[in-house]
C-alpha cells in the first residue's frame, strides 16, 4: 500500500509523538534509573522502552497500515515485514550520554520511502531542542514546557577554507582522525547521538565521517534533516546511503555501511577522491 505521509500535517504529527516520547524519557532521567544489557552487548534503559511504546501506540494509531522498524522490538526479534514505506524508530538514540547524564541524546522518528529518509524528526529533550525535516525543508525549534518555541527553517552552509567536522562522543576512531587529515584546514568537534547530523543541517559543522558501526534506526531521521536542510549522506564511495538493507549476506538486517555526511554537496567529490587529490581540493 503506498501512502503519501510526505505532507507538513504528517510531520507535525511526528513531531508531536517525539514530544510525547520526550516527556516519558525526561520522567525516568529524573530518577536513578538503571541500565540493562542487550543481547548485542549494548546498554538499554526504561527510557528507551517505554518511550519505544508511546511511538508505537501513536504510529498504530495515526497509520495503522505502515510498517514499523524499532529498535527494541527488533532486539526482541519482532522484525515485521517492509514495503515501500515505513517508519524507522529509535526511541533512545545516545543511551550512554543518557548513562553519563550529558543531556546528548535523542528521539528519533523517520519515514522511509524507497529506501529515502524522507522525513524526520530528532528531538533531543533534555537540551529542549528539535529538529524536523521533510520535503518543504527543515527546522529548528526550542521545546519550552512540552511546547515549540521560537521554531525556525534551517540549512546547511557553503563549506568555509576551514572545515568543521563533527564526530562520535563516544564511538571516536583513529581512522576518522587520520581520514579528515585528506583537508588542509580542518577542526574537528564531538557530540552525542543523531544531534552531529543536525549540526550540518543547521550550518554549525560541515562533515561527518563515521567508520564505527552503525544501523538504519540510528541515522535515518538526522538523514532527513540534513536531507531536507540541503545536505547528503553518502556510503564511502560517493553514492547516497539507503535504507531497507533487510538481506544483507555480509551483515545484519539494518545494519549501515560506514558512512560520510555532508552539509555542503560539493565536498562530496573531495572527499571520495584519494587523499592526496583531495588535499589540492
Amino acid at each position: 500500500m503506498d501512502v503519501p505521509l510526505t505532507d507538513g500535517k504528517s510531520l507535525d504529527s511526528l513531531v508531536q509523538l517525539a514530544l510525547a516520547a520526550g516527556r516519558v524519557v525526561l520522567e525516568v532521567y529524573a530518577t536513578d534509573f538503571a541500565a540493562f544489557t542487550k543481547a548485542d552487548s549494548s546498554p538499554v534503559t526504561e527510557a528507551d522502552r517505554c518511550a519505544e511504546a508511546v511511538i508505537l501506540a501513536g504510529l498504530a494509531t495515526l497509520w495503522p497500515d505502515v510498517p514499523v522498524i524499532a529498535e527494541e522490538e527488533c532486539a526482541a526479534g519482532r522484525m515485521p515485514a517492509t514495503g515501500r514505506t515505513f517508519f524507522l524508530v529509535d526511541p533512545l538514540d545516545g543511551t550512554k550520554e543518557f548513562l553519563a547524564r550529558n543531556d546528548e541524546f535523542t528521539v528519533n522518528i523517520a519515514l522511509i520511502a524507497d529506501g529515502v529518509p524522507v522525513m524526520g524528526v530528532v528531538y533531543a529533550p533534555a537540551l529542549g531542542v528539535l529538529y524536523a525535516g521533510g520535503l518543504e525543508g527543515a527546522s529548528k525549534a526550542r521545546v519550552v514546557d512540552g511546547e515549540l518555541a521560537e521554531e525556525a527553517r534551517i540549512d546547511v552552509r557553503d563549506a568555509p577554507p576551514a572545515l568543521k567536522a563533527v564526530g562520535s562522543r563516544s564511538h571516536g576512531s583513529q581512522e576518522t582522525v587520520a581520514w579528515l587529515a585528506r583537508f588542509p584546514q580542518v577542526s574537528f568537534i564531538s557530540a552525542g547521538s543523531s544531534l552531529k547530523f543536525c549540526l550540518l543541517a543547521e550550518g554549525a559543522a560541515d562533515i561527518y565521517p563515521r567508520f564505527g558501526r552503525t544501523m538504519e534506526w540510528d541515522t535515518a531521521a538526522g538523514d532527513a534533516v540534513l536531507r531536507a536542510a540541503g545536505g547528503l549522506v553518502t556510503t564511502c564511495d560517493g553514492r547516497p546511503l539507503t535504507y531497507n538493507k533487510r538481506e544483507q549476506a555480509h551483515d545484519a538486517p539494518f545494519a549501515n555501511p560506514h558512512f560520510l555526511a555532508f552539509g555542503d554537496r560539493r565536498l562530496i567529490e573531495a572527499a571520495v577522491a584519494p587523499a592526496s587529490r583531495a588535499a589540492t581540493l
